[in-house]
């Protein structure tokens, strides 16, 4: 699992936490990075801002995106990466306390590979993140990255 970065969009202190706690908990250790809002999330995947100079030949083997960020929601996130060659294929999960339905119809129509509701309960929320970990980072085969 080396090498295999997992990109955590999440503006929330607490969330960020839980879900490094539960990574950890669940023997995933894989890089994380962590960015707090939508336009930080671009500028690392893009090499821009923040991130100018960044070797964006490594991409993330997964994003997990929150929906409700500041300065660009996750949505418009989404709908970027769709846009651009190079992280079009990229493996995007949304992971989010959002039940409503058009956030999770908006999703999928936008390219997301899953949408997942954050359980409340550290147990679940746990249990969801070593799901998803093992299933996006051993099972998972992904595509190859685009340059």
């Amino acid at each position: 699992m080396e090498n295999k970065i997992i990109l955590l969009v999440e503006d929330n202190p607490d969330d960020q936490v839980l879900t490094l706690r539960a990574l950890r908990k669940s023997n995933i250790a894989n890089e994380v990075i962590v960015v707090n809002d939508g336009v930080e999330a671009l500028d690392y995947l893009f090499g821009t801002g923040t991130y100018a100079g960044r070797d964006t030949s490594f991409m993330p083997q997964l994003i997990l995106l929150d929906l409700k960020l500041p300065k660009l929601d996750g949505l418009q996130v989404l709908q970027r990466l769709r846009a651009e060659k190079r992280t079009q294929l990229l493996p995007v999960v949304v992971l989010t306390t959002s039940r409503e339905e058009q956030d999770i119809i908006k999703s999928y129509s936008l390219g997301a590979n899953s949408y997942v509701r954050k359980p409340v309960d550290f147990t679940e929320f746990a249990q969801a993140v070593q799901q998803l970990g093992l299933y996006w980072l051993l099972l998972n085969e992904a595509p190859p990255v685009r340059l």
